[in-house]
């Protein structure tokens, strides 16, 4: 049975989205259906063929040796500071390879190779689902860019769309990762898991997308016109991609440093108060879905703990907290968990993208700002969907 509870899980999840609904008439089965198929092809193919197998690990091996690339970059500057005997220090090892993969996406978008792979990989989910356009090639870009970029790139659109649409947009961005800290995620998680939540991570907020907020749009109005900018030199791309990396890293960096210090103090208040800790209430609080999801009982409050601190602080630091835990834990319960954490659900993302929209669509930023909470809790329903799809072919 607890092989296939993930189909149970998937069911409850889609059926907490459908209670949620705010246009139950409107809700496109059709496309839900397909996407469904599509991510139990995409899981099956990754996790349980020969063909996936060799390409997970040629990606894998690809994006490991681009971290080395980083080192090499990273040594030269501050290998010195790094204490001898120590094996990782989490601002070298994990961060600073952010900088290089920033300015590796800035050069491979100056190319163009990444816009014509999203829109070419968006028309086909667009063709295939039905779904319109410019939502399609959101959540493909939404694959390889952070939550404010792919924004950015559609901010022509925004003004004109409608509550639902922008929906759709914003929960494509906080349900997705950046490839810029892929490698960074790839050094604390298994990179297979990874890799596997990156296009059922895109599936998923479609799905409850679909669910929570329908959207239909006139095929006259189905446009898209993405914004760029033109006549940039190679090296200034290169500069630029480093600065944002730059910032990236500094703003990690701080974020951690406060949440970690501030999940600290509630464990001291919490512990002292009821003897649990903030990781023990909430793996208490969300055991069910770590079960339904796949997790074995006996490891279902761990991983409900962890599942839950990501959503209340953000994915790095529930993923520091997992590292250590993953020797102890089932196979199941380390992919169920991994893809889970593979996504910027959580409450700090509602303040990202609400003041990407007060940057590039003021008339659109109060809004977004008013389903903030609606877009987590339909983002943490997709991170739960794609963790049980995952958990199904384990």
């Amino acid at each position: 049975m607890m092989d296939y509870i993930g189909i149970i899980g998937i069911f409850v999840v889609m059926g907490v989205a459908w209670l949620f609904s705010e246009n139950r008439k409107a809700i496109n089965y059709k496309a839900i259906g397909i996407m469904l198929v599509l991510q139990v092809i995409v899981t099956w193919g990754m996790l349980s063929t020969q063909i996936g197998a060799i390409i997970i690990n040629g990606v894998s091996a690809g994006i490991l040796k681009l971290v080395d690339f980083a080192h090499a970059g990273i040594d030269f500057v501050v290998g010195g500071l790094k204490p001898e005997g120590v094996d990782t220090v989490f601002v070298i090892d994990v961060l600073l390879p952010i900088v290089f993969f920033s300015a590796f996406m800035a050069v491979l978008t100056w190319i163009g190779i990444l816009p014509w792979v999203i829109r070419v990989v968006g028309a086909v989910v667009s063709k295939i689902t039905g779904l319109p356009k410019l939502e399609s090639f959101n959540a493909v870009s939404s694959i390889f860019f952070g939550q404010s970029e792919a924004l950015l790139a559609i901010r022509t659109h925004l003004d004109g769309l409608k509550r639902e649409r922008l929906y759709m947009l914003c929960a494509s961005a906080m349900g997705s990762v950046s490839s810029t800290i892929i490698g960074a995620y790839m050094t604390i998680l298994p990179p297979t898991y990874v890799l596997v939540a990156l296009p059922l991570n895109m599936f998923s907020a479609l799905i409850i997308a679909c669910i929570l907020m329908p959207v239909q749009v006139d095929s006259e109005k189905d446009v898209i016109k993405i914004s760029n900018d033109q006549g940039r030199g190679l090296f200034e791309v290169i500069g630029e991609g480093a600065s944002d990396g730059i910032k990236l890293v500094a703003i990690i960096s701080g974020m951690l440093i406060a949440f970690i210090a501030l999940m600290e103090g509630i464990n001291f208040v919490t512990t002292n108060l009821t003897g649990l800790t903030l990781q023990n209430i909430l793996g208490y609080i969300l055991m069910p879905f770590a079960v339904i999801s796949g997790v074995p009982v006996s490891e279902a409050v761990t991983a409900g703990g962890v599942m839950g601190t990501k959503i209340i602080l953000n994915e790095f630091v529930a993923m520091l907290q997992f590292q250590d835990m993953i020797p102890k834990l089932s196979e199941k319960t380390v992919a169920v968990v991994s893809t889970y954490l593979v996504s910027f659900a959580n409450f700090s993302s509602i303040g990202i993208i609400a003041g990407t929209f007060k940057a590039i669509s003021e008339k659109q930023m109060p809004v977004v700002a008013g389903f903030g909470l609606k877009l987590l809790f339909g983002a943490s329903l997709a991170s739960f969907l794609t963790a049980a799809m995952t958990g199904l072919f384990i």
